[in-house]
């Protein structure tokens, strides 16, 4: 079924779009969660999470890209749920790699986020991303949007892990570069 079809049954409040949308994305959704988690249960409770949380905002939203717009919600329950189990310990799994590894680039955020709407430091970082090469772009969104391991990541462009870890760090010194000269930081 079509992005615009599933919409369109939440637009209808069919319950049959969450039916729809967990057959399309739940694997994908599913993928994110895991990612962050690495917990089945949590992982699937976010999921479901987020076929409530789309039944709640479409309507009045109306996603362009509804892969994205699931995304984006399996991702921020997700953190979500990562940050309640490990508030008093930050642990070991990937999340909390990933926070150290953008550490560097964004440090200073709170002085970001007091001069800056999140909106203008969001469309700085989408404009940075779209001049990287395709496939250093879709690492990098890998890496820091789905958390996804490098080890994984090196396998799918079928490049060594060391060359995924050296993309990456090249890819964050050139967004601090690039915040810096528009005084993000």
């Amino acid at each position: 079924m079509e992005d615009k079809q599933i919409i369109e049954l939440y637009n209808r409040r069919e319950e049959v779009a969450i039916e729809r949308t967990a057959e399309k994305y739940g694997k994908y959704c599913f993928s994110i969660a895991n990612n962050i988690l690495h917990n089945d249960e949590d992982s699937e409770e976010c999921v479901n999470d987020t076929w409530l949380k789309a039944w709640n905002a479409i309507p009045p939203t109306i996603p362009m890209y509804l892969r994205v717009f699931l995304g984006k919600i399996t991702r921020n329950l997700s953190f979500d749920k990562y940050r309640a189990s490990h508030s008093e310990s930050r642990g070991g799994g990937q999340f909390a790699v990933v926070l150290d590894e953008l550490a560097e680039v964004v440090a200073g955020s709170q002085d970001v986020e007091k001069q800056y709407e999140q909106k203008e430091l969001v469309q700085a970082i989408n404009k940075y991303l779209s001049e990287l090469s395709e496939r250093d772009r879709n690492i990098f969104i890998r890496r820091y949007f789905h958390a996804e391991e490098t080890s994984l990541i090196a396998k799918r462009y079928e490049i060594k892990e060391s060359n995924v870890l050296m993309i990456l760090s090249r890819t964050r010194k050139k967004l601090h570069t690039f915040l810096k000269e528009e005084d993000f930081i």
